[in-house]
Parts: structure tokens; C-alpha cells; sequence
């Protein structure tokens, strides 16, 4: 009894050592932190109870969270395909100091990490949408974790021959629309910096000099809360962005700086600490090229408690519309 349970002390040790790796390739085959996390949970519940001793934990594990996770797409594709408005992944906190571990890249080379941040970015996996759960599947294996093709043929039930076309097909789709991110990533930073501090201070023109000319500001809302965005030139985006914000702010909300999917981003809570927003900026050339929001609550509700935004929304106005009179 005595090495059972230190055989299960040591099987589960070793479990978290790999929960991030399982965890990431979840996510970029997802785009979900719940549901990854679900696919991570149910790897272990099925190791935990098998009696099978792996050569290599690390292929075993990502062998079922993989598997796991191609079924779920499956099931989500159609899911997907009715969605209101823009669809993009879940938010990921990816600061180096974030206690849950998440996004955590497979190595410490900068090189290797820079390119694992872009592979999660927020542009890249709306990309990967485009393939197959196969190909989608495959190309992350190979590209994004260094895993042979004699593998991923045994985690994807496939042949070495089709692996390979898979993941040909997919490099051609992901090339053809590949994102490309600023790689300076201080430089990225300290732009970052400035937009937000212009944000806080309601500042247009300010605003407008971090703006790419055909700025695109789009939001996934889910048909829920808030709308889609769009293309608004960086004159009137910036105006947008002004008028969005600054009132909330006045309503004691608060915009606080954080890395989210390997981008430079931000989260925007109530006056109660409930999450509102998630903002991504994609910078390119020292100009904000796209600035991706998610607002629809389902997909927020692992940053921590979810407000209403509609609801805040109406207070927003509502004060305005006040503030308005006292003036007249």
C-alpha cells in the first residue's frame, strides 16, 4: 500500500511538471483556457487511473490531451460557425510573473520565446481557425513544439505521409496569412505605455499619433455585450476609444496594463474589481495596427468575476446625459 501511494505521489508530481506543456498545446489547438483546462483535467483523471508506465510521460500525456482536444474542436467547429460577430480565442495571461503558469513557453532561448508568443497570439489563432482540427493539430505538434512526425503520426492516428501533407497544408495557410508583430519587444512595450496613459487621460490627439492610419479596432462580444468594431481610420478610432473609456473611468473603473497572449494588453474592470474587457494591441512599425477587445462574458470568466457591461454601459450614459444638462 505504502508504494502505491508513493507511486501515485510520484505519477502526480510528475503530471504538474508537464501541466503547462499540456495546458499550451491544449489551448492552441482550443483557443479556450476553459476548455483546455477541462482537456488537461481529464488527461490526468485518465492517468491517474491507468496502469500503463510510459517510456515518456511527456509524448504520453500529450498524446491524450491532444486527442482530447481535436475531439472537442470538433464538437465546437459547429458551434463556431454560428457565432455572433468576430470570434477570438479566450484572453491569456502571459506575464512572466503569473502565478497559474499559463502560456508558458517550451523554452528560455529568446528567440524560441518570441516565436512561442507569436504562435499564441491572439492574430495567429484566429488564423489557425482556418484548418482542419487535424491540421490544426498537427501543425502545432510540429511547429510550436518540436514534436517528429514518427509521433505525431501515433498521437493523431495517422500515417508519417499524411502527417506531413497535413502539416503542409496548414503551413500554406498559416504563411499566406501569418501575422508579424514588432520585434522589439521593449520598444513594443514602452509604445504600449504611452497608448494606455493617453487612453486614462481621455487624450484624442495623443491617442491618435499611436494609430496605425487604417486602424482596426474589433471586438468579440458574442452578440452579448458590446459590438463588433471595425475599420475607422485613426482619427475617429481614437475618438471611439476616448469616448468608450474615459466615462467608465469616471464611473471608478479601472484599465490595468498586463501581457495577453504574448501581446501587450490590458484588462478593464469595474468599480467592484469584476472584469469588463480584454484588450490586445498588435503593433507593427511603431503604429497600433489592431487593437482586438473581448467583452463577451463567457469568454472572461477565468480572469476572475465577470461584470455587466451592458448595465455599466447604461450607468455610463446615463451620467453623461447628466453631465450634459448641469452644463447647459
Amino acid at each position: 500500500m505504502a508504494r502505491q501511494f508513493a507511486d501515485a505521489q510520484d505519477r502526480a508530481a510528475e503530471f504538474e511538471t508537464l501541466r503547462p506543456t499540456l495546458f499550451s498545446v491544449a489551448y492552441h489547438i482550443l483557443g479556450s483556457v476553459t476548455e483546455a483546462e477541462d482537456a488537461v483535467q481529464e488527461t490526468w483523471l485518465r492517468y491517474a487511473t491507468t496502469d500503463v508506465e510510459p517510456d515518456s510521460p511527456r509524448a504520453y500525456l500529450c498524446t491524450i490531451v491532444t486527442r482530447l482536444s481535436i475531439d472537442v474542436l470538433r464538437s465546437a467547429r459547429a458551434r463556431r460557425e454560428t457565432y455572433v460577430g468576430p470570434w477570438f480565442p479566450e484572453p491569456l495571461p502571459t506575464d512572466a510573473g503569473d502565478s497559474r503558469s499559463w502560456g508558458t513557453a517550451p523554452a528560455v532561448d529568446p528567440v524560441q520565446a518570441a516565436e512561442f508568443a507569436d504562435s499564441v497570439s491572439m492574430a495567429a489563432l484566429v488564423l489557425l481557425e482556418r484548418l482542419s482540427p487535424l491540421e490544426r493539430a498537427v501543425f502545432v505538434l510540429h511547429d510550436v513544439f518540436g514534436f517528429e512526425y514518427a509521433r505525431i503520426a501515433v498521437i493523431v492516428s495517422r500515417s508519417e505521409s499524411a502527417c506531413r501533407q497535413l502539416r503542409s497544408r496548414a503551413r500554406r495557410h498559416v504563411d499566406a496569412g501569418r501575422p508579424r508583430f514588432e520585434a522589439d519587444r521593449r520598444e513594443r512595450s514602452e509604445l504600449a505605455d504611452r497608448f494606455f496613459a493617453a487612453l486614462q487621460d481621455g487624450d484624442v490627439e495623443a491617442l491618435e499619433v499611436f494609430l496605425a492610419a487604417d486602424v482596426a479596432t474589433i471586438n468579440d462580444g458574442g452578440g452579448i455585450a458590446g459590438g463588433a468594431g471595425g475599420v475607422y481610420g485613426a482619427r475617429r478610432a481614437a475618438r471611439l476609444l476616448a469616448n468608450a473609456v474615459s466615462p467608465l473611468l469616471a464611473l471608478d473603473a479601472t484599465l490595468r496594463q498586463c501581457e495577453l497572449n504574448g501581446q501587450p494588453g490590458a484588462v478593464v474592470r469595474d468599480r467592484d474589481g469584476r472584469v469588463l474587457a480584454a484588450w490586445v494591441l498588435e503593433i507593427l512599425d511603431d503604429r497600433i495596427q489592431t487593437i482586438r477587445s473581448v467583452t463577451n462574458p463567457e469568454k472572461l470568466a477565468h480572469l476572475g468575476p465577470v461584470g455587466d457591461l451592458p448595465a455599466t454601459a447604461r450607468e455610463r450614459n446615463r451620467a453623461r446625459r447628466s453631465d450634459r444638462r448641469d452644463s447647459d
